[in-house]
């Protein structure tokens, strides 16, 4: 087991790389945890000295007058170091895990399609709730206190070693058994237990989650008692569980309390022969002060069985972060000034073969095409057939099994963070955002000027719409555009486009669900602004295809048919059919 912790610490890359990042703030934590102890511990020795001293009536208050100032400020060192100790210890916590969900969305994003399809909703929240969020706990209540704890271990044995070797020894020995024999026998006895917890958690988000989003469904089948049911019994068993290892932590407490009992006798039997031998009463008030400075040490030592026992969990947590999509930012070709950077905009689909997985079927096969730069290509298809599929492979959401695909020679995946500045989209679905016009016009290219926004948006047609508004282009808009028209979002999507201004424009079926008046309007407007740029178009009518220079078909992973509208409409038979079909719906 402890193998596997050094194997998977090695190969941690979410967790260690933080440590050499915020390493001082670390060491200055663990610092102040120590010498929070160490206040608390001199707090009781100074005040069992005073107490006792007090006690044999000094002559006068000079003679405590030390012990007092001593106590007092011990008394207000103890919770103004715990204090600052906790902000440390949380804020380099924070600092971590907010770095580690920043990776773990970018992962997500990396592959975002890849992400839906092998990930559940359920299963993200379990990263993001249980592996996360047991990280920040596991430095928290584990980590730090136990460093803590083995600090002051040594200093412990080393000061009594002092006064006596084998009152040390036995010291030694009995803390021992709280620091290492106890927490050895926790992780031993519960480690299993752990496992099946934490996989029963998973179980439960998962049902959750997808109750929650056919919640409807639930209810109109008339089987929403059946789904409680269900939840209800998965939820039992994690209580079962808990309840299991509430029940040997309740006996590991007795056995560290017994402990402390009997060391707090041994020092009290040990300083009171070590300190009265010489039978003078100056030496009796140690006796007090080296019995109480154990009982905060109490605090340092017994929460450590406690969460080691959650050790388990981490080589889960690691693993499972492990495996999702390394967020390296790949070579561009574009940032080296080295490598050839990109000439044009020319796009080449060559060879390419793609699935989703070994179980679907495949959706692109042995696929060439070749877009020239400043030409419309219409990509049309049944549902299924992988058109798409076909921008996400361009965009580099998704990689192909074999193949490439370049965008004026450099590998469309390789283009890291510049693909902003090479393709732009407008998809089915475009979020407007619960800011202004302007702002989300903006979003296109934050430095763009109030002249570009203003022209940007009079070419996707959007002067009308800003007439009605009150405000103007500065009228904040609802979530999700819900007061604009289908239509009207895609116009401030497309002048979002505009305003990026990308030589390549993927459109990705933007007029479905437009009625046809406002798709016809949207069309002219779309092809009107976007002439000169290559433009690769998703779509399901033919109706509308004389925008395009040349219009493609998909089918079976190949390219069906291939030519320019009228040629086709001319001398193919199955595309006049198609056309005619599709004009009279």
């Amino acid at each position: 087991m402890k193998k596997n912790y050094l194997l998977l610490s090695k190969e941690d890359n979410w967790v260690r790389p933080f440590f050499k990042k915020y390493k001082w703030l670390l060491a200055l934590v663990l610092f102040l945890g120590f010498l929070t102890f160490f206040a608390a511990s001199a707090l009781m020795f100074t005040s069992g000295y005073l107490i006792s001293k007090s006690a044999a009536r000094p002559e006068n208050i000079l003679m405590v007058y030390v012990p007092i100032v001593l106590t007092r400020a011990f008394g207000i060192a103890r919770p103004t170091l715990r204090y600052v100790e906790r902000l440390g210890s949380h804020n380099w916590v924070l600092k971590m895990t907010s770095d580690i969900r920043l990776k773990l969305y970018q992962a997500m994003e990396t592959r975002a399609v890849k992400s839906k399809s092998e990930y559940q909703t359920g299963n993200i929240l379990g990263i993001l709730a249980e592996d996360v969020e047991h990280i920040q706990n596991l430095y928290l209540r584990t980590i730090f206190p136990a460093i803590v704890a083995l600090i002051l271990y040594s200093v412990i044995v080393i000061v009594l070693g002092v006064f006596s070797v084998p009152l040390a020894l036995l010291i030694a020995l009995l803390l021992g058994v709280i620091i290492f024999l106890l927490p050895l026998t926790a992780v031993l006895v519960n480690n299993a237990r752990v496992y099946r917890q934490k996989a029963k958690r998973h179980v439960l988000y998962n049902q959750l989650t997808d109750a929650v989003l056919g919640v409807g469904d639930w209810q109109y089948s008339g089987r929403y008692q059946e789904f409680l049911n269900g939840y209800n019994e998965s939820e039992s068993l994690v209580r079962d569980e808990d309840k299991e290892m509430n029940r040997y932590s309740r006996f590991e407490s007795l056995g560290k309390q017994v402990i402390f009992g009997l060391i707090v006798i041994i020092m009290f039997v040990w300083a009171g022969n070590y300190f009265g031998k010489t039978g003078e009463v100056i030496y009796l008030n140690w006796i007090a002060a080296f019995v109480l400075a154990f009982f905060p040490l109490i605090d340092a030592f017994a929460p450590i069985s406690d969460s080691v026992k959650e050790l388990p969990l981490y080589e889960d947590t690691v693993q499972r972060l492990s495996q999702l999509p390394d967020t390296t930012p790949p070579v561009s070709k574009v940032d080296d000034e080295e490598e050839e950077i990109i000439k044009g905009s020319e796009i080449i689909f060559k060879e390419v073969d793609f699935r989703y997985n070994e179980q679907s079927k495949q959706l692109l096969q042995n696929f060439n095409l070749t877009v020239s730069e400043g030409e419309v290509v219409a990509v049309l298809g049944k549902s299924g057939v992988g058109k798409t599929t076909l921008s996400k492979l361009l965009r580099g959401d998704l990689l192909p099994e074999s193949g490439s695909i370049t965008i004026g020679g450099i590998e469309s995946s390789e283009l890291g963070e510049e693909q902003s500045e090479v393709m732009g989209v407008l998809n089915q679905s475009p979020h407007i955002f619960n800011t202004t016009m302007r702002n989300n016009i903006r979003l296109g290219n934050l430095k763009a000027t109030e002249e570009d926004i203003e022209e940007a948006a009079h070419q996707a047609g959007l002067a009308p719409v800003i007439e009605k508004l009150p405000l103007g282009l500065d009228t904040v808009v609802e979530e999700g555009g819900k007061r604009f028209s289908g239509g009207e979002q895609q116009r401030i999507a497309l002048a979002r486009i505009l305003l990026q201004d990308t030589p390549i424009i993927i459109i990705d079926e933007p007029t479905i669900g437009l009625d046809p008046m406002t798709e016809k309007q949207l069309l002219e407007t779309v092809f009107e602004v976007l002439k000169g740029k290559t433009v690769l178009w998703i779509t399901h009518h033919l109706v509308g295809t004389h925008y395009a220079n040349r219009i493609i078909f998909l089918e079976d992973g190949q390219i069906s048919m291939d030519g320019s509208p009228k040629t086709l409409l001319e001398e193919n038979t199955k595309f006049k059919e198609l056309y005619q079909l599709d004009l009279y719906e």
